[in-house]
């Protein structure tokens, strides 16, 4: 494997005119290994996120440059950096799986551009498809331009949405061939976060009695990330029980954020949980099309362990690996099951929430929970589609000029029963400002998701050197809930053969 000491031929660094620290390289060498990405022949530009860099503080100019593609497809070093891959273990659909680690994934380091006089963190930046590295076992450390066109397009979607995510700053592409059930293309996607500390970080050291550097570990992330667990009124002994409860309330939101949106994940595994409550690792995901509670979006995914409905459960069972991980730094079970308490009450409050958004519903009823169930209950029984029906009951609630009522009942096949759930809905709905509430829902309630189809369009297009429909698709999918006249195709319903889009780990 080279090293940037091993590779004299390399091009020198390049000054970007960022200010970089290394909080994390420096936590030691039994966090990460330090290593160089291995270049790419001949790079182009894919896409980039104008939105995703302006957090970085970098000059748009360079951002455009050759200097810009080299370094972002790992070609050329920048100025300040230390390039490193971290280790870390995890469970893998259920199954404890052992030490896994940064594959191909390169963390450069933390830009300090970001921060600002209101003293807001850095964010890492990480190239995904920059090589092999010590942890990825039998892979080539490659990304190919069809994964990678996925990662950034719903990294941005998801941030569009309001939704906790990492950000994607850039893709680049290269013609090397790269093989997975065929021979593809080679692509680096350039990702952005607080920090990519993830749950099989800690099971890491937990696991192998390296009580010291998971001591370390936690002390980092609180003092960066959680400083306020330095003074839990919950648990004023144990700041890492107050850990524990805070990435507990976290991820709970962003479950429920995905429920609500009606979003997969597809591969929760605990090395894919972010302490940060981010939603990261962009592999089989999809949004729903027809509402299934059951819908299994990863063709990997034999036993349907990540299941739509199944998502909320899985986090917990995340959470307490999690929990499994900390204990020796808790030192008190009681504590450690009282902070995962949390995510039972508040995932089901932050879903509530959530739905009585969607629904236009500013107080709250004692009735809720029960309208809530029966307007799931009535999309899933024909499988109606969710995004579709969401806008439209928006229009219809706001009043929308053009949006007549029976588009909203011409979607359920069972017409009795929608009109039963519509005479309940409405009893409800009297009791506020609709006007208020039709603004409110066609903000909550997006038009446009990054959808399999339209994802696999732009993938098509993007193989032949045609990236107009990534470059649309990003501007439609950063503004989610504006109209974008025009561009009605995108927000309509999926075609038949959307259906037999298979969507696995491989990438």
């Amino acid at each position: 494997m080279q090293t940037a000491l091993d590779n004299p031929t390399a091009a020198p660094p390049v000054d970007a005119g960022l200010r970089w620290r290394n909080r994390f390289a420096e936590l030691g060498p039994a966090f990460s290994t330090a290593l160089s990405p291995q270049p790419l022949p001949a790079p182009y530009w894919v896409a980039q996120s104008l939105d995703a860099a302006r957090l970085l503080g970098a000059d748009t100019g360079w951002l455009a440059s050759d200097a810009a593609l080299q370094t972002f497809t790992g070609n050329t070093a920048l100025t300040g950096t230390q390039p490193l891959a971290s280790v870390y273990s995890g469970h893998q659909f259920g199954v404890w799986a052992g030490q896994l680690g940064d594959g191909r994934a390169i963390l450069l380091g933390e830009t300090a551009g970001a921060i600002g006089a209101d003293g807001r963190p850095g964010l890492e930046v990480q190239l995904k498809g920059a090589g092999r590295t010590p942890y990825s076992r039998m892979g080539d450390g490659r990304a190919v331009l069809r994964s990678s066109i996925r990662e950034f397009l719903c990294s941005e979607a998801m941030h569009g949405l309001g939704v906790p995510t990492t950000r994607a700053l850039c893709i680049t592409g290269s013609d090397a061939p790269v093989r997975r059930e065929e021979i593809e293309t080679a692509s680096v996607v350039t990702r952005l976060a607080p920090s990519f500390i993830r749950f099989g970080h800690f099971e890491h050291f937990s696991s192998r009695e390296q009580f010291g550097e998971l001591r370390q570990l936690a002390d980092f992330v609180i003092d960066n990330f959680y400083p306020e667990c330095r003074a839990s009124a919950a648990f004023p002994d144990s700041p890492y029980a107050a850990l524990l409860q805070a990435v507990s309330e976290r991820t709970a939101r962003m479950v429920a954020q995905w429920q609500a949106v009606g979003f997969c994940h597809g591969v929760m595994n605990t090395d894919n949980m972010s302490i940060l409550g981010l939603t990261i690792d962009y592999g089989p995901f999809q949004f729903l099309d027809g509402f299934n509670p059951a819908h299994i979006c990863n063709h990997s995914d034999s036993q349907g362990r990540y299941a739509f409905n199944r998502q909320p459960n899985v986090a917990y069972w995340n959470l307490f690996c999690l929990g499994q991980a900390m204990l020796p730094l808790i030192d008190d079970q009681a504590q450690a099951l009282a902070a995962l308490e949390s995510y039972k009450t508040e995932f089901p409050a932050r879903l509530m929430a959530q739905m009585r958004a969607k629904l236009g519903l500013p107080g709250e009823s004692s009735d809720d929970q029960a309208l809530v169930e029966s307007t799931l209950q009535l999309l899933a029984k024909t499988q109606v589609d969710y995004t579709i029906f969401w806008r439209r009951l928006s229009h219809w609630v706001a009043g929308s000029a053009g949006h007549a009522p029976d588009a909203v009942r011409d979607l359920f096949a069972d017409r009795e029963a929608f009109d039963a759930w519509l005479l309940q809905y409405s009893l409800r709905l009297a009791a506020v400002d609709r006007t208020a509430a039709g603004a409110s829902m066609l903000k909550t309630n997006p038009k446009f998701v990054l959808r399999n189809h339209l994802g696999e369009e732009a993938i098509r297009q993007a193989k032949l050197k045609d990236f107009s429909g990534v470059h649309t698709l990003l501007s439609l999918l950063q503004t989610p809930f504006d109209e974008h006249p025009g561009f009605e195709t995108y927000a309509g319903f999926p075609p038949d053969w959307a259906s037999s889009i298979e969507i696995s780990c491989s990438s």
